[in-house]
């Protein structure tokens, strides 16, 4: 997808999500917004990361109550519906992989396939794009 695409892609899953109005903290916002500047960008890899710290930004507003709880823990005790749960678990599960790597000196088969990686987190990005929107259009007002 070329960035006029991308920009076409975010747009059709607001339009598609979106059907009355949403609020969220400014650092949500600007989060997202870093987030839709990486999707299109094609940093797929920041757009996961992202895509989670502004999931994570919104519930801790929304939902923490001003107590410091793990990111797990805050998805489980949030009260949102139980799809969405779940796929926000798959994506924070996805971005942990990427960011606490296990073995990185382990790195043959990043080094002879990176085009197999490519392909998964550009297929993960877009689905990082969906979660984050489906979470904070999750308790929208008309």
């Amino acid at each position: 997808m070329d960035e006029d695409a991308k920009w076409a892609f975010i747009t059709a899953l607001d339009d598609e999500l979106l059907k009355g109005g949403a609020t969220m903290s400014e650092w949500c916002a600007f989060i997202v917004r870093d987030c839709d500047y990486a999707f299109v960008g094609g940093a797929n890899l920041a757009t996961v990361i992202a895509a989670t710290a502004a999931i994570e930004t919104y519930l801790r507003a929304e939902y923490a109550g001003g107590r410091r709880i793990r990111l797990a823990d805050l998805i489980d005790n949030a009260p949102i519906e139980q799809g969405l749960r779940e796929d926000i678990h798959r994506l924070r599960r996805y971005r942990n992989t990427w960011v606490h790597v296990a073995t990185p000196e382990d790195d043959n088969e990043i080094l002879e396939n990176p085009e197999e990686y490519e392909k998964q987190l550009e297929e993960w990005a877009k689905l990082a794009q969906r979660i984050l929107r489906r979470t904070i259009y999750e308790n929208q007002w008309v």
